[in-house]
């Protein structure tokens, strides 16, 4: 059972250090290790990164709403998250966007993918999804900074399941030996996805039990649930009918788009309602 928790542990510190700016370095670095192998099985503790980020989301939104106004409280969250990840997943959502939001051929809109420059779509997604977060943010935050703050690290941890059930649901898009990450380019097995489902269903659980003890019903948390799930059905639709398959960047961006879409769900099954 000790080596098992071990093991587990060295995986989940090896997302945290893939996705995070969290330093994993000196003995600690050689104690977690790297190899390909590795890389591919930590896809199970991604929502546990994702509660990491939102931790510290959650915290910054809590600081700075008890010291500025609401809306700066908001943008100080963002930019912490932001920064914490590197915009890992920002990147992949304004890449998806610049692809695949023209009318363009699939060999097409991967090359558009690799370029590193942002044009007009990615700017556009960029801004419309980061604009909406940060308005869903802020009515949740006028609602209360407890169901706020669980609302941000829910959303963060559980939206990061929708990767995982794309890297099991599709093939890769790309080519496997360009790949940035070939780790990333493989499929995972059933321990990694019912790994990263067990992660989201123990957060929902507690999240449940929170919301309870705040004095709320499960009502949001129902409707957050059915935008995670809207979302990752869409993102399997159009990255299946327009790439047949996925890449590192669509992942990104699946998360981005799942994340602002439970923040959506649990603020319209909120009350009350804000102008």
């Amino acid at each position: 059972m000790i080596d098992r928790l071990a093991t587990e542990l060295r995986l989940f510190l090896l997302a945290l250090q893939f996705f995070t700016r969290i330093p994993i370095t000196g003995r600690l670095a050689t104690w977690v290790g790297w190899n390909e192998t590795r890389m591919h099985a930590s896809a199970r503790h991604y929502p546990a990164v994702g509660l990491v980020v939102g931790g510290v989301g959650a915290g910054v939104l809590w600081l700075g709403q008890a010291l500025w106004p609401a809306a700066l409280a908001v943008g100080l969250a963002m930019a912490a998250t932001v920064w914490l990840t590197g915009g890992f997943h920002e990147d992949g959502l304004a890449d998806t966007c610049d692809g695949l939001g023209g009318s363009v051929s699939r060999e097409r809109a991967l090359l558009i993918m690799k370029d590193s420059r942002l044009g007009s779509y990615g700017a556009l997604g960029l801004i419309g999804v980061l604009g909406l977060k940060a308005a869903s943010l802020h009515a949740l935050l006028l609602s209360g900074p407890g169901t706020a703050m669980l609302a941000t690290l829910w959303a963060h941890a559980a939206s990061r399941c929708v990767p995982v059930l794309l890297l099991r649901a599709l093939p890769y898009a790309g080519d496997v030996e360009h790949a940035k990450a070939k780790p990333m380019a493989q499929q995972v097995g059933p321990a990694e996805l019912f790994g990263a489902l067990g992660w989201t269903l123990g957060l929902t659980l507690i999240a449940g039990e929170v919301l309870i003890r705040l004095g709320h019903t499960l009502v949001p948390l129902i409707g957050a649930l059915l935008g995670l799930g809207l979302a990752g059905l869409f993102c399997l639709r159009w990255f299946s009918q327009r790439l047949g398959g996925y890449t590192g960047d669509t992942l990104g961006a699946s998360q981005q788009l799942s994340e602002l879409a439970a923040l959506l769900g649990w603020l319209a099954l909120s009350a009350p309602r804000h102008g």
